[in-house]
């Protein structure tokens, strides 16, 4: 979906300069897709499975405070793949773990051992090693830089406010994703118009081309599947398993980037993407210690087994 969404944004052949629009429409159709399968459920097998849909204003209200973290991640996450390279995504916006340690203290007021905060200082290191490889092979956008780290700030806070918000939808996943997709919908409205994207569009001369709505259609059915796993996995592990997973995911997109794209990275480039994943690994394996002391030791507060799955 990377390097699909990396074509519709900075595509020199295709020219369009409307990275919200490509959001709105890859939501639009994850929410088109939630509702007709929902449909389809009365008709049995394969949908039967899954619950039927109905748009509850309330429950829309309730979801919103997601929503608002939602959009600003998607749009963050394709601002920063508009000006960084398929193979620096990865550590553009790599510093998700970091901004989970940060905001468990700053909400929630957990503390972070110290072999947990080392292993951020690793991915830290990383990020910034990264950051000075970029510049020296010439090819480094602060403005890349800038929406990784926003997007790595909603990254965790979508993780977080996911897991808060499930209850609302009665635990159900599949509910979640209609809701937040239709609200994101009417939010990117006001946004698009504000940017100037209706313009964009109406003088774009690719709108009429079945390829072009091909591949935005191929990338509206990747973006539903991942972020219907993508909830999966919040609900059955936690949010730092996900964000680690994620991780994972993103170093290994990078080794196929840079293959696809035949680059030549110098050896401290590739060092600072093993630093950024071998931190993040070293993080979950220190936070699966403490996770399984804490199980073990009854007399652990119940805040302080909060604090493992953060």
């Amino acid at each position: 979906m990377v390097f699909l969404n990396k074509y519709l944004l900075d595509s020199p052949s295709l020219r369009l300069d409307a990275p919200l629009f490509v959001t709105f429409f890859q939501c639009a159709l994850t929410a088109a897709l939630c509702f007709g399968l929902s449909l389809g459920a009365a008709c049995g097998p394969p949908c039967s499975g899954l619950p039927t849909l109905r748009l509850d204003p309330k429950v829309s209200r309730s979801v919103l405070p997601l929503s608002a973290v939602f959009i600003g991640m998607v749009t963050s996450n394709n601002l920063c793949l508009k000006h960084v390279g398929v193979a620096f995504y990865n550590v553009g916006r790599s510093l998700t773990t970091v901004f989970n340690v940060l905001l468990s203290y700053l909400l929630l007021k957990q503390t972070t051992s110290l072999y947990a905060l080392l292993a951020c200082g690793v991915i830290i290191g990383g990020f910034w090693l990264g950051v000075d490889q970029e510049g020296a092979e010439g090819t480094l956008s602060w403005t890349g830089i800038f929406f990784g780290i926003l997007a790595s700030l909603c990254v965790s806070l979508n993780a977080i406010y996911t897991k808060k918000v499930l209850p609302v939808v009665d635990g159900s996943i599949w509910r979640l994703t209609f809701y937040n997709n239709v609200n994101a919908c009417v939010l990117f409205f006001p946004l698009m118009l504000l940017l100037g994207e209706f313009r964009t569009l109406y003088h774009f001369d690719k709108l009429g081309s079945p390829s072009f709505w091909g591949v935005m259609t191929l990338g509206g059915v990747f973006g539903f599947a991942i972020g219907y796993v993508t909830g999966l996995q919040i609900k059955f592990t936690s949010p730092l398993t996900h964000n680690v997973s994620g991780t994972a995911k993103a170093c290994a997109q990078t080794v196929l980037a840079v293959i696809y794209f035949e680059e030549t990275k110098s050896f401290l480039w590739w060092t600072s993407n093993l630093m950024v994943l071998g931190g993040s690994f070293a993080y979950t394996w220190v936070k699966g210690l403490e996770m399984r002391k804490v199980q073990e030791d009854p007399n652990v507060k119940s805040g302080e087994r909060n604090e493992t799955g953060v």
